[in-house]
This record gives C-alpha cells, sequence and structure tokens, in this order.
C-alpha cells in the first residue's frame, strides 16, 4: 500500500490524473474502472484538460464504471451515465462502444448483472481501477454486510449511503434505494487500485479501511489484501493515520 497526502485539492487532482493518464500512456489499450461521486470530479477535469493539450488519447481504451442506480432514466441528470457524459465522456475521444455502464433499467437485473460481469471478462483484466470511499466503508456501492458478493449484483442502498447522496437530489425520498454494482471479488482483480478521498468527514473511515481489522463490515479494508494499491488522501481526510 502507498499512501500519498496532499494539501490541496488541485495537487491531489493532479497527481490522481497524472497516474490515470499515465496507465493509458504505457498501455494504449487499457481497460478502465471508473467511478462517479464529487471525489472524481475535478480528477476528471483534468483529464479532460490533459486530453486538450494532448498529451493522451482514449480511442483504444475501454472503461467500465463501478455502478448505476435502478430505476433512473439514463437521461436523468443524477444517472449515472448521465454523471460520466458530463464530466468525461463528452469531453474527450473515446468511442462510445468502448464505455459500459450497469443498465438500471434493465427488465431483468440479474441478467443484466451476470452480462456487465461477461463484458469485463471479455475485456481483459481492469488495468485501474479508481475508488472513492463511502463514510460508512463502502466502495462501489458494496455496503457493510455479513459476506460481500463477489460479482455485480443488485444491491439495497444502506441509510447512511441514501443520506450521503441526497445532496444530489431535491430530496431524500428522490434518492434511488437500489443500485447495480461491481462486486468487491471484480474489483480486487484489478491489476492496480487507485483510491482518493477527501475531507475531515472521512478521516474516522479512512483510518478504519486503512489500519483497521479487514472486515465486510468495512468493505475498503478488503483493499489492504491488495497487491498494488495506491491511496491519495488530502490532509483532513489523513488526520487520523498513524
Amino acid at each position: 500500500m502507498n499512501i500519498l497526502t496532499y494539501d490541496s485539492d488541485d495537487k491531489l487532482n493532479e497527481a490522481a490524473a497524472n497516474i490515470i493518464v499515465g496507465q493509458i500512456q504505457t498501455t494504449p489499450r487499457a481497460v478502465l474502472g471508473l467511478a462517479t461521486g464529487g471525489t472524481p470530479v475535478g480528477i476528471y477535469k483534468q483529464i479532460v484538460r490533459d486530453f486538450q493539450r494532448g498529451m493522451v488519447s482514449f480511442r483504444n481504451v475501454t472503461t467500465f464504471n463501478l455502478d448505476e442506480y435502478v430505476n433512473i432514466p439514463k437521461d436523468h441528470p443524477e444517472s449515472y451515465h448521465s454523471y460520466m457524459n458530463a464530466n468525461l465522456f463528452d469531453h474527450i475521444d473515446l468511442p462510445a462502444s468502448q464505455c459500459h455502464i450497469p443498465d438500471g433499467n434493465a427488465a431483468d437485473p440479474v441478467a443484466e448483472c451476470s452480462r456487465y460481469d461477461e463484458s469485463i471478462e471479455i475485456s481483459g483484466q481492469i488495468d485501474l481501477q479508481l475508488l472513492g470511499l463511502g463514510h460508512n466503508g463502502h466502495i462501489g456501492f458494496n455496503e457493510p454486510a455479513h459476506a460481500l458478493i463477489k460479482g455485480t449484483h443488485v444491491v439495497d442502498l444502506a441509510e447512511e449511503t441514501l443520506e450521503a447522496n441526497a445532496r444530489f437530489f431535491d430530496s431524500i425520498d428522490d434518492v434511488p434505494k437500489q443500485a447495480l454494482t461491481m462486486g468487491v471479488g471484480t474489483i480486487l482483480k484489478a491489476k492496480k487500485i487507485l483510491l482518493v478521498v477527501k475531507g475531515a468527514d472521512k478521516a474516522d473511515i479512512v483510518q478504519k479501511a486503512l489500519q483497521g481489522p479487514i472486515t465486510t463490515d468495512v468493505p475498503a479494508s478488503l483493499l489492504q489484501t491488495h497487491p498494488n494499491l495506491i491511496v491519495l488522501l488530502d490532509t483532513a481526510a489523513a488526520g487520523k493515520l498513524a
């Protein structure tokens, strides 16, 4: 585990973008696992700037997003399809056929999960997986549980997750109660994992995830078992690390 701490949001975003862009520069046909939420927004802005400067091309890249809400239209402003288009896909040369997001509107969600896992398998091992960290330790939408599911699956979102995501909607009642999420097993199979966490409100869970016992009650703690984990933190998020 390699933990790096930054004293400004700009420096942290630039460092994360450099790792992702560097992956593509060394592996032009890279398979990337991508995340959504508040944390990656600045990272994606930096990646778009790098693309506009001619530093990187996504023509041969394949991407797989971690998750998508269930029963939210793809064109809804808070769907992860809309998020990815607005923050990254619409601004780079990644072919639409090479970017993949679970279909939260599939008539058969279980079959969609199987299809998504098969698509990942066909594309090969994920070279670099970008992750954020939920307040309760979730990665993707893998919520704390007695046992975690290996592959993509339907998940009931925890109350804490609904509360955290309510800021993106008019009210907590509008937050979808379920999502499709890539499983922890698939995440851990990535060759390299980049975990990015910001804010003092995440300091407790950062300490538990990185230095606490490995437990499914803190899904992110399983990242301690990964042989190539890079963690980028701002000084506030790192505040409780020993």
